[in-house]
Formats: structure tokens, C-alpha cells, sequence
């Protein structure tokens, strides 16, 4: 069985003795790499140090890897404690060996607040090249795979933070990253917000440098890939047909007794120069939802109160009984049910965006603000990262491209949402941007309104676990597309 070399973070906490322990006393860890700022003092049986202060950078990893002579090195994320289970490192390197695998990770229990959960992970897919993806804490690499790939595809980018992401991403072309759905160890888990509360990340203002670092690294692998795509697009096809309304808002809606009447008359407020409707899509709602929006279209003649026949429908079919009724207008806009426009011209800029340009869908930036409409963090989401040369292929890294989300209804016909409710908007903008262009609104012109009754507030890790696979599943499907449509022209 090969030896391995372990790259573990030094940090001051009390664990840690015990954690390197693990490795040092293991005969099949041939050495420890400790990487410290300074703080690292003594001296271990088997280690080695590394001073720096960005553990993940890509001058980091470039020494490392030139002092590493083991088969295979595992990399550890965190700091915090972490305990092995039995035989652990014997079972990833016997996978590895077994697989011949570029890389691989194992399900983990994890302790939050002294409570032990089972922690499964996702399988790894073409499309798995969000930064995000959750690897766990222990990342076991093989050299080989990993120098086949740096020749191949160069040596680590002169990145601060992204440096494990340009590698993987670049191990990952030529070899597969296997997921061992087992509970290999425990980990100690510092980041103990709801799932609600990590949504946004990744466009925090404070996390921009950073992100500019990852988009860098994603456009260079889908390069490698073939599925990068140069800023050349269509133009958007003159409608074949007449609207009844220049745009529609359409509102999907379950069960929001709560905010529904809010969302319509935040609608109902907007000052538009030309004509508009709303189209709420009423599926099945069981509590005082359907009653509230009888009364409202029976007092505005510009709510439509659509209650589908079909009782299978997620999000995503709800949005196409809206698109390909006969209310729907010109331009289809959201608004979800829990939401507020942020003010009565969110309209007129929307659609005035349209005009200005070829666009196939145009995309605002919203404020997060809790039932009082009092901005929480972070606060305006504006998704700046996008840049109209690459924003259609930065668009495939990260998980989300802002609201509110507008179409052109005639598109949007030929190009129906898939019938979910989680993605199903993801789904179609990545579809439609590669081929068209996507107009964006940096100021805000949408409230989020953040509370309890939010379906993302507070996910199952197995229910985050299917979203985020779904995702992937997104990414991959149209990885492949603009693959093939690189390669064959279609």
C-alpha cells in the first residue's frame, strides 16, 4: 500500500496535538507538512514546516508539491479538531489504488454543538465546478495525477485563495474525483449558521477579490474543457406574434397567506408607460391564500388568478402556465410571493433595459431585508461579477444570478422552465445565455424579504445535498451543450 504526505494547517487551539498525533503515529504517513504564519514553535516526529500565511495559494501549494516524494498527499481544510475513524487513510488509499482515481473524499460525522450528525456528500459530476462544492475536510490527491496535470495544464495559478480549486479543477479533466460514501472521520463544525444564512456568500462585497480569483481559475478549466464561450452572440427573433399586455409580473404561489396581498400590490403600485398585468399562479394553496387573491382580481382587472388544472407542478410549471396563457405579455417578470418591488418604477427600468439593447433576459439586484423591510446583511445584491464578455461562462461556477429575473416571453415559449422547485430558474438563464445576451440592473429594484417561512431558511443537509446535486446536474447538462456546440457548431 502506497505512503501518503499529509498538508495539515497548524493552529494554537488544544486539539491539535491530537489531531497531528493521528498522522504522525499512522506507519503509512511517510511526513507531515505544517503550515504556520509564525505561530509554529516546536518540533514533531515525521513534520515538516512551511511558513505562510495563505495556506491555499497557489505559491503555497507550487513548494509543497516540490517536497512531496509520497504517492499521495492528503490535503486537511480546516483547523478545527478532527478525529480518524478506524483504518480511514487505509480505506482511501486502497480506493485509490483500486480506482485509480485523480483525487478522493469520504462522508463524515460532524459535531455542532456537541451534537453528532452523519454529514453525507455529493458525488462529483462534469458540472461540479462550483468553488463551494463540499469536499469535506480531507482531500486525499494522487502525485502522479496531480504532476500529470499541473504538465499538462500548467502549474498553479499565482493565486491568494484559490489554489486548491485551480487544482482540483485541473486533476480533474483527466482523472475522476471519487466519493467514498463512507463515514471515514469526525470533524468539529465551526460554521454553525443555517443554510439560509450561507446563501450569500459568495457576493458579498468583502469576498470580491476572491471571487474575481475563482472566476479566473473556472474560465481557464472550462477552457481545458471546451466549453468556454467567446462574448459572440444571437440576436434576439422579433416575436411572430401579438401580446395582450407589454410585460406580466408572474407570482407562483403556495400557501403565502402571509405576503401574498403584499407582493400583488407592490405590483399594483408601479408607475409603467405602458400596459402591464399580473398573473398569479394559485397552486392548490390550501390556507387563506386563494380567498385573498379571488378578492383582489375581483377589484383590479389587471390580476389574473390562474389555478392550474395539473396538481404535479413545482415552481418551474407554474411559471410555464403563466408564459403560455393567453395574459402573458411581451415581457414576463418575477416576483415571488414572499417579495416586494423595492419601489413603483421597477417596471418601466426593467422593460426600459429591453429596449436598449439585444437582450434575451434581463436580470436586477435586490436588497435583503427581514418582515420589516429593515436591510439585513449583506444587503444589496447586486452580482457585479458579471461582465457582459463573461458573465455566460463565469454564470456556470457560482449558484445564483440575482433577481428580479425578466424574460422575453416569446423565447422563454420556445425554452420552457424544467418543472421544479428549486433551480428551475438557474436552469433556463444558463440556457438562454448560451446563445443570447443578458442585460443586467446594478441598482436595487427588489426587496428579498428574508423570515422563518422561507423554503431555503433552514435545509436537512440531505435536502441541501439534492439541491445542490440538482445544480450540478444543471451545469452539466449544459456543460455538455456548449461543449458539443463548440465542437460541432450546433
Amino acid at each position: 500500500m502506497g505512503k501518503i504526505s499529509v498538508v495539515l494547517p497548524f493552529t494554537t487551539q488544544a486539539h491539535f496535538d491530537s489531531t497531528l498525533r493521528q498522522f504522525t503515529s499512522s506507519p503509512l504517513v511517510e511526513k507531515v507538512f505544517l503550515v504556520h504564519s509564525g505561530q509554529y514553535k516546536g518540533s514533531h516526529e515525521k513534520c515538516e514546516t512551511l511558513l505562510s500565511s495563505t495556506y491555499t495559494s497557489g505559491k503555497t501549494l507550487g513548494e509543497l508539491l516540490d517536497r512531496m516524494s509520497s504517492e499521495y498527499f492528503l490535503f486537511v481544510t480546516q483547523s478545527q479538531e478532527l478525529q480518524l475513524g478506524q483504518a480511514a487513510l487505509e480505506r482511501m488509499i486502497g480506493i485509490m489504488e483500486q480506482t485509480g482515481a485523480g483525487m478522493c473524499y469520504a462522508d463524515y460525522v460532524e459535531v455542532k454543538g456537541g451534537i453528532r450528525t452523519e454529514h453525507p456528500l455529493n458525488d462529483y459530476q462534469f458540472g461540479s465546478i462550483r468553488d463551494g462544492f463540499d469536499f469535506g475536510s480531507l482531500l486525499l490527491f494522487s502525485t502522479g495525477a496531480v504532476k500529470s496535470a499541473l504538465s499538462e495544464f500548467g502549474a498553479i495559478e499565482d493565486v491568494d485563495v484559490a489554489g486548491i480549486y485551480d487544482l482540483r479543477l485541473k486533476v480533474s479533466v483527466r482523472h475522476s474525483l471519487f466519493h467514498i460514501q463512507e463515514f471515514l472521520y469526525t470533524k468539529v463544525e465551526s460554521d454553525l449558521r443555517l443554510t439560509g444564512e450561507k446563501l450569500f456568500d459568495y457576493v458579498d462585497p468583502r469576498n470580491q477579490a476572491v471571487q474575481k480569483e475563482m472566476e479566473s481559475v473556472a474560465t481557464q478549466h472550462l477552457k481545458n474543457v471546451g466549453v468556454y464561450l467567446s462574448p459572440k452572440f444571437k440576436s434576439v427573433p422579433k416575436p411572430a406574434v401579438a401580446f395582450p399586455v407589454d410585460a406580466s409580473v408572474v407570482i407562483p404561489v403556495r400557501n403565502r397567506e402571509r405576503t401574498v396581498a403584499d407582493a400583488v400590490g407592490s405590483v399594483l403600485d408601479q408607475k409603467f408607460s405602458g400596459s402591464f398585468n399580473v398573473i398569479v399562479v394559485d397552486n392548490h394553496s390550501t390556507d387563506g391564500t386563494t380567498k385573498i387573491l379571488r378578492e383582489l382580481a375581483s377589484r383590479h382587472s389587471v390580476v389574473k388568478h390562474i389555478i392550474p388544472e395539473r396538481h404535479d407542478l413545482g415552481i418551474g410549471g407554474c411559471w410555464n402556465e403563466a408564459v403560455f396563457s393567453e395574459h402573458c405579455g411581451r415581457y414576463a417578470v418575477q416576483l415571488d410571493s414572499d417579495d416586494l418591488y423595492s419601489g413603483p418604477n421597477t417596471l418601466q427600468t426593467i422593460t426600459d433595459v429591453f429596449r436598449s439593447g439585444d437582450y434575451a433576459m434581463v436580470i436586477g439586484s435586490y436588497k435583503l431585508v427581514n418582515m420589516k423591510l429593515e436591510e439585513i446583511p449583506p444587503g444589496l445584491i447586486d452580482h457585479r461579477e458579471w461582465t457582459p464578455d463573461n458573465g455566460r461562462n463565469n454564470a456556470l461556477r457560482i449558484n445564483g444570478l440575482g433577481a428580479p429575473r425578466a424574460f422575453d416571453t416569446a423565447l422563454l415559449r420556445q425554452m420552457p422552465l424544467p418543472n421544479v422547485s428549486y433551480g428551475e430558474d438557474y436552469a433556463v438563464a444558463l440556457r438562454l445565455s448560451r446563445e443570447y445576451q443578458i442585460g443586467r440592473i446594478y441598482e436595487p429594484v427588489y426587496l428579498c424579504r428574508r423570515w422563518e417561512g422561507n423554503t431555503d431558511a433552514a435545509l436537512s443537509i440531505e435536502k441541501a445535498n439534492r439541491n445542490d446535486f440538482y445544480k450540478d446536474k444543471i451545469r452539466t447538462i449544459e456543460m455538455l451543450a456548449r461543449q458539443r456546440m463548440n465542437r460541432e457548431g450546433v
